[in-house]
């Protein structure tokens, strides 16, 4: 009987952490993973995780744990700016890298890791296209049910980015971050479209700042937001499909939304749901004109869902040699479309790609 991967996940801790909504419980959801260490910078923040968790290691420098002898997949679920080092330091440990989305602050740092990682099993968090009603929508394209698609409309939320935030998050307002509305809920966004129509060819985008200067509540002063808020982007996709996103920042729970519909030569499809985390956080509703077979139903929910389709993916490829995952070449592709993006709505001018 083949033995489960050992995982060890950066950036697990038990204060309501990306890591701890949806990598944990995705790995101990599995039969081939194993939580085997979770690392933070802090010795008091590591021991807690791991007992609260159940991983068999802590580690407060997450370099010592790359360097185990005892992991075999590493996760780097931290701040985008600490990403090159850590994946940079897994690759060269000869480990399979499961890397956060964006991979990197930029284009170029994209690129980089892409090339460091070529001979390596290497994941990243655009997990969005792995759910089972966007394979199953993308498979009705591909089969022809709804005959050419010829338009598409998509309407996408994040419940950050609006008029409040809180200083646990002011890097998200920061450039030099690498995360931000375009990074985050544009990139998932566009990576779910493409996989369902193919990849965009053209696009013209209006990206604003619609809160300037949004609140800090739990500091009572305000910030100065450098990035975007919102997003409308237009644009040409697959074969030629017209294609009308708006990605919409500062959505309350309750109006969490992701409408994703597609209008073909011979019918239809919608793909809807939404969350607090975005589309990438949870399940999504198929209907189509076209008869079809219903998506599997998933053994988990919200945030852990489609992460732990990653997973499968990952161990996959281990065990098979197979390349099922979406990986740092996707990585580099979707902040090629982001920077395409930003550059159409800094200077006004169609992008070509």
């Amino acid at each position: 009987m083949n033995k489960a991967f050992r995982v060890g996940i950066i950036g697990a801790d038990t204060r309501a952490s990306w890591a701890q909504l949806s990598h944990v419980p995705a790995v101990k959801s599995l039969a081939d993973t194993h939580l085997a260490a979770v690392a933070t910078r802090n010795e008091a923040s590591a021991r807690e995780a791991a007992e609260a968790f159940g991983a068999d290691r802590w580690y407060a420098d997450p370099l010592e744990m790359i360097a185990s002898d005892e992991i075999d997949i590493v996760t780097v679920a931290v701040r985008v700016p600490a990403h090159r080092a850590l994946v940079e330091a897994a690759l060269k440990a000869g480990k399979a890298v499961y890397c956060e989305a964006p991979l990197g602050v930029d284009l170029a740092e994209a690129q980089y890791l892409q090339a460091a990682g070529k001979d390596a099993v290497t994941a990243i968090g655009l997990q969005g296209r792995l759910n089972p009603s966007v394979r199953r929508a993308a498979q009705l394209v591909a089969d022809g049910a709804i005959g050419r698609p010829v338009s598409a409309r998509v309407v996408s939320t994040s419940g950050a980015f609006g008029p409040v935030t809180a200083s646990g998050y002011l890097y998200f307002e920061q450039a030099s971050s690498g995360a931000n509305l375009l990074t985050i809920t544009a990139g998932h966004t566009l990576d779910l479209m493409e996989s369902v129509l193919g990849e965009v060819s053209e696009l013209q985008a209006h990206t604003p700042t619609l809160f300037p200067n949004p609140q800090v509540f739990d500091t009572q002063q305000s910030t100065t937001r450098e990035v975007p808020d919102h997003a409308d982007i237009l644009g040409t996709a697959g074969s030629g499909t017209a294609f009308n996103v708006s990605v919409i920042g500062g959505a309350a729970v309750e109006d969490a939304e992701f409408d994703f519909t597609v209008r073909g030569t011979e019918g239809w499809l919608r793909l809807r749901g939404g969350t607090m985390f975005g589309v990438q956080g949870g399940d999504l509703t198929l209907t189509s004109s076209a008869e079809f077979d219903a998506p599997e139903a998933p053994a988990l929910q919200g945030p852990a869902l489609n992460v732990s389709q990653v997973y499968t993916c990952i161990t996959t490829d281990l065990r098979t040699g197979s390349r099922t995952t979406p990986d740092f070449a996707l990585a580099t592709h979707n902040a090629a479309l982001i920077a395409a993006v930003a550059e159409s709505g800094r200077t006004g001018n169609r992008q070509r790609l």
